[in-house]
């Protein structure tokens, strides 16, 4: 398999630079190709601005989702922005790493996002219809292809429960699993997630880190999370509406567009165990190494 790893922490000698080498050593030994866009050590530059659509007339107002339709479909994207998206058709899997800092990702990470998943290419794609309303939400540009998250967080496993202080994990991952990634038709595995990872010594990175190579030898089996298909009878269109009495009752919220009567729920995901996190950390929660 090919795969991309964006990264997105300001230090290589870090927990998170750690448990890179730890994926990028394990996934070649297995005999994968690996690229990794580490946005740091690249300079990226994550906010989206004029000089991001080189042939906007001078004075033209910036309409930036009409700009970078209009820049995809000319060829006229930066280059830094062009690499990034070759990268992404090349990979099979990509993994986004990153530490959980104020309950979502680094600002660079985003910005990564905001200018490559560009207007033609990770969205407003396909055809609009009384039974279709575009290619997304498992159909898309990277239909066919894998995503995963890969997240270190500072607080406890507990404080990301169901009635964790900070809301559950997979509630505050959704936007990125479901919006970012399955949005343009990634398979969406579950994520990959250390807690309480500032206090983490020798003893206890061991385990983490054969956990991660285990995931990373399991990347093409691993059964994906199992959002439903928008184009796949259970919304109503144009409204996109979830159809009434698919859910479980009592379902509400992100959990409502899960299928787990079509594929089974997951009750045990492959988070990171409690008993694999970092051992008396006082790190606060909003920010992790």
């Amino acid at each position: 398999m090919k795969v991309l790893i964006v990264f997105a922490h300001p230090e290589p000698r870090s927990l998170n630079g750690a448990l890179l080498d730890v994926a990028v050593r394990e996934l070649e030994r297995l005999g994968h190709d690996v690229q990794v866009s580490d946005l740091y050590g690249q300079g990226w530059k994550s906010e989206v601005g004029r000089g991001d659509f080189p042939s906007l007339g001078q004075g033209e107002r910036l309409k930036p989702a009409a700009a970078s339709k209009q820049a995809f479909e000319a060829g006229s994207l930066t280059s830094d922005v062009k690499a990034e998206i070759e990268k992404l058709l090349w990979a099979d899997v990509l993994i986004l790493q990153f530490p959980l800092w104020w309950f979502s990702m680094p600002a660079i990470l985003k910005g990564w996002v905001d200018r490559v998943f560009a207007y033609g290419f990770a969205y407003g794609v396909g055809e609009h219809s009384d039974k279709r309303w575009g290619d997304r939400y498992g159909d898309g540009t990277l239909k066919g292809k894998r995503a995963m998250l890969v997240v270190t967080a500072g607080g406890w496993e507990e404080h990301y429960s169901d009635r964790g202080v900070n809301g559950p994990i997979d509630d505050l991952l959704f936007p990125i699993n479901h919006g970012i990634l399955y949005y343009p038709g990634y398979e969406v595995l579950p994520p990959f997630v250390v807690y309480r990872v500032d206090r983490l010594d020798d003893a206890g990175f061991a385990p983490i880190a054969e956990e991660l190579r285990e995931r990373m030898r399991a990347l093409a089996t691993t059964a994906p999370i199992p959002y439903r298909r928008q184009n796949g009878g259970d919304y109503l269109i144009p409204s996109m509406q979830l159809r009434a009495g698919l859910e479980a009752p009592g379902t509400s919220g992100f959990a409502l567009h899960l299928d787990r009567e079509g594929h089974g729920r997951q009750e045990s995901r492959p988070h990171a165990s409690s008993a694999l996190s970092g051992r008396g950390s006082l790190a606060s929660d909003e920010l992790a190494s």
